[in-house]
């Protein structure tokens, strides 16, 4: 099963690197494997998404959250105009042969 760190105890980590710790010995001192702990960093200094979320979705702010609204609207669309022009392709098939 996989350790799960809470966020108060990341940013305590962040806090310590910022100081000068090294990863190896914050790694050993609080058994946390030292990739765990690049990532957290680089998360941490991801200026773009605000880090430790929580269940790996990071909170989106409004702005995100408008985006990913419009942009699955308009994914759905897009299904409909293609299901659309499916269908008035078969159809145009369909009105040829019963005038012939």
């Amino acid at each position: 099963m996989r350790k799960s760190y809470d966020k108060d105890f990341k940013l305590m980590l962040m806090k310590l690197l910022e100081s000068g710790q090294k990863v190896s010995k914050l790694s050993e001192e609080y058994n946390v494997n030292a990739q765990t702990i690049y990532r957290w960093e680089k998360e941490y200094k991801n200026k773009n998404r605000p880090a430790f979320t929580g269940n790996g979705n990071a909170a989106l702010t409004p702005e995100q959250q408008e985006i990913a609204r419009l942009k699955k609207e308009l994914k759905d669309a897009q299904m409909e105009r293609d299901i659309l022009k499916k269908a008035v392709g078969i159809f145009s098939k369909t009105d040829r042969k019963s005038t012939i």
